[in-house]
């Protein structure tokens, strides 16, 4: 199975549907174990890019937050919350297709506090200097949720079965 051309023809479907031009196909094994296009316009979700839905539909029928084993094929390089969520399922590995340079003569998409150019430098500043308006309200009382998780974790801090470096 050819999985790059798989994911670039989910995403030309996709646009010719009126969506958005994005897609991502996740393997395992040699086959696919999930795929989607970005499904933002769609459904006016715009949490429903085509890397975060896939990574649902996957872990769901693997019946584990952790997709190790898999490689993720994107049409083009990840936006944050995607790649966050790349990150925090752990694939092998992630193909993507295409640069934010590359396509940018043809698609661009910022927002109010979030313009692809810059995001990656906003998201690294503390989170008093971003645009996006931010507060702390300190409350001890949410701390204990955590001391909550641990005791019923055993004491044990983090996530059983988790992949660590």
């Amino acid at each position: 199975m050819d999985f790059v051309q798989r994911t670039i023809d989910l995403a030309r479907q996709n646009v010719a549907e009126g969506g958005r031009p994005f897609a991502t196909v996740i393997a395992k094994d040699g086959k696919i174990l999930a795929e989607s296009p970005n499904r933002v316009a769609q459904t006016g979700d715009p949490t429903a890019h085509a890397e975060i839905l896939a990574i649902r539909d996957a872990c769901t029928k693997l019946g584990t937050e952790h997709l190790t084993g898999t490689t993720i094929y994107v049409l083009a390089h990840p936006c944050p919350m995607c790649l966050g969520s790349l990150y925090y399922c752990s694939p092998d590995e992630v193909v993507f297709l295409t640069t934010r340079d590359a396509y940018e003569p043809h698609y661009v998409d910022d927002r109010k506090y979030f313009e692809l150019a810059t995001f990656y430098d906003e998201f690294a500043k503390p989170w008093q200097d971003r645009r996006l308006p931010m507060r702390h309200e300190e409350r001890a009382d949410a701390v204990d949720v955590y001391r909550f998780w641990q005791e019923n974790n055993g004491g044990e801090r983090r996530v059983t079965g988790a992949p660590t470096a």
